[in-house]
């Protein structure tokens, strides 16, 4: 009897091990398939075409969804055609294109070298003439494009009373520097539009015998920044001014924590409506840091799905959050492994949205004729899309953990903000704006690597509100800097506003400062 019970406890433990076993066996599957859709995903991030607007879609699939949702498949784009009786080769400008394919425009400088052969120049000029001659070119780089500025100023001793007198040197954008505008300019430019940094170009300096400190150039670089401060709060109010904003965070590395690890803070861009961009920094991405930076603001919020716009929309009553149809396309991009056809007809129907926006730009649709083409296309498509979500969660195979659930949650949660783009015309349908206009953060990271500090992080704010926001109101960098940068000391600080990269284009772009090199060299 004693054995019978020592055997039923055996089998008892054997069976809950066995049960704990099991568990932690699906556990652990269920684990192991969620890292493989994460490696997958990532490898199509990688690899893969990275697309938002779906275009690439099966029309065959999505012609059958659309017909069996009843929404009209949207008419494909029309390529314009020409008849034409022959083709021949186009003739090139002259200096434009040469037989061995290198183009270039007739602004860009050329050294023009005279060739010779002895052979011919040896035969007397009686015996031969000249009938013309024949053009080659090769591209070519001087080794730097750094050049010293001497300025001579006479000295004179006035006989009257003795006393010497001389020309003043000429002004300088930053006092008792070395630098010219020019350089100042050209630095600024090189790293924080083309990433090179401050001590790579010190090492091109000393390349072409300029031996300058390296402690020199961040010092004028801050130095200069420093001068754009107002430009950049000014255009930071009118920003705040807009209607629609659209609203962003970035991480970056700023000021030490502890030895060997940096801190991590976050830039903020904010995507005003006249097309200007300026990045706040933030020592965290904390919800706080919303109220703080978009204070008063009244208007509709574009963000994609972090809590803290929704927040800070939802304690303002002036305020209408709007969100990110890109972020929401990426939930079902991610469950494509495990649900590849629930994810496909996700898919299509959000790139239906994106072919119709695709019209309207080609169109050159606004206001009322905008929101009336959204209403007639776009919301059967929203509305076709909300009834999928609906059926898709009543699906009793589909898992919490599956990728596709957590899609259909995350859009689901977001019903009101996902639809504000069709009762707003100005209202995009998406941040895809905004994150084209940060990439020169994360690519300045994969170069200058982090900022040292806390102040430094905000000076690459500064600089980059300004340079970014010039290639979306396209304007030339470097010749925007040059003039800013003489004009500011004598500008009336009431209409520091002008000096925006948005006005300054209107009033004085036709007409900028030139630094003395330029001067010197017309």
């Amino acid at each position: 009897m004693v054995r019978v019970t020592e055997l039923e406890r055996e089998n008892a433990q054997l069976s809950a091990d066995l049960a704990s076993l099991s568990s932690r066996f699906t556990a652990l599957s269920a684990e192991h398939a969620a890292v493989k859709q994460q490696l997958e995903w990532l490898k199509r991030q990688l690899f893969g075409a990275k697309s938002e607007k779906r275009l690439d879609i099966d029309p065959g699939v999505q012609g059958n969804l659309f017909a069996a949702l009843g929404v009209a498949t949207p008419p494909p784009k029309e390529i314009p055609t020409e008849t034409i009786s022959y083709q021949r080769r186009k003739k090139a400008r002259d200096g434009a294109v040469n037989d061995t394919g290198l183009r270039f425009g007739d602004d860009v400088p050329r050294e023009i070298i005279a060739v010779k052969d002895p052979e011919i120049e040896a035969i007397p000029e009686a015996r031969r003439e000249l009938i013309g001659e024949k053009v080659t070119y090769r591209l070519a780089q001087r080794p730097g494009s750094y050049v010293i500025i001497e300025y001579t100023r006479p000295v004179y001793k006035l006989l009257d009373d003795l006393t010497i007198v001389t020309t003043p040197a000429p002004a300088n954008v930053l006092d008792k520097s070395v630098a010219d505008v020019s350089f100042l300019a050209g630095m600024l430019i090189d790293k924080f539009c083309y990433h090179l940094p401050l001590y790579r170009q010190h090492q091109r300096l000393m390349q072409v015998g300029i031996q300058v400190s390296r402690s020199s150039l961040t010092t004028w670089a801050s130095r200069t920044i420093d001068l754009l401060v107002p430009i950049v709060e000014a255009q930071y109010r009118h920003v705040l001014q807009s209607r629609v904003l659209a609203m962003d965070e970035t991480p970056i590395k700023a000021g030490r924590q502890k030895k060997g690890k940096m801190r991590q803070a976050y830039f903020w861009p904010i995507y005003g409506e006249d097309d200007e961009l300026v990045f706040r920094y933030a020592p965290s991405r904390e919800h706080h840091h919303v109220p703080a930076l978009l204070g008063t603001f009244q208007g509709t919020l574009l963000s994609d799905g972090y809590e803290a716009y929704a927040a800070y929309a939802r304690r303002n009553d002036g305020v209408t959050h709007a969100e990110c149809w890109s972020h929401c396309r990426r939930g079902f991009e991610r469950a494509q492994d495990s649900e590849p056809a629930a994810s496909a007809e996700a898919l299509a129907l959000i790139g239906a949205l994106y072919r119709h926006e695709q019209i309207i730009r080609e169109r050159h649709l606004e206001g009322e004729r905008k929101l009336a083409y959204r209403s007639a296309h776009s919301e059967p498509i929203v509305n076709a899309f909300w009834r999928w979500c609906d059926q898709q969660c009543h699906r009793l195979d589909l898992l919490p953990s599956n990728p596709l659930a957590k899609a259909l949650k995350y859009a689901q949660a977001r019903h009101a903000s996902l639809q504000v783009f069709l009762s707003d015309p100005d209202v995009p349908i998406d941040t895809n704006h905004l994150e084209r206009g940060l990439r020169p953060i994360p690519l300045g990271r994969r170069n200058w690597l982090f900022a040292w500090t806390e102040i430094g992080a905000e000076r690459i704010g500064l600089i980059q509100s300004l340079l970014v926001t010039c290639r979306l109101q396209g304007v030339d960098p470097y010749a925007y800097l040059v003039d800013v940068l003489q004009r500011i000391s004598d500008h009336p600080a009431s209409q520091v506003v002008d000096l925006t990269p948005r006005v300054w284009k209107t009033k004085f772009s036709h007409n900028p400062m030139k630094s003395d090199l330029a001067l010197a060299e017309q």
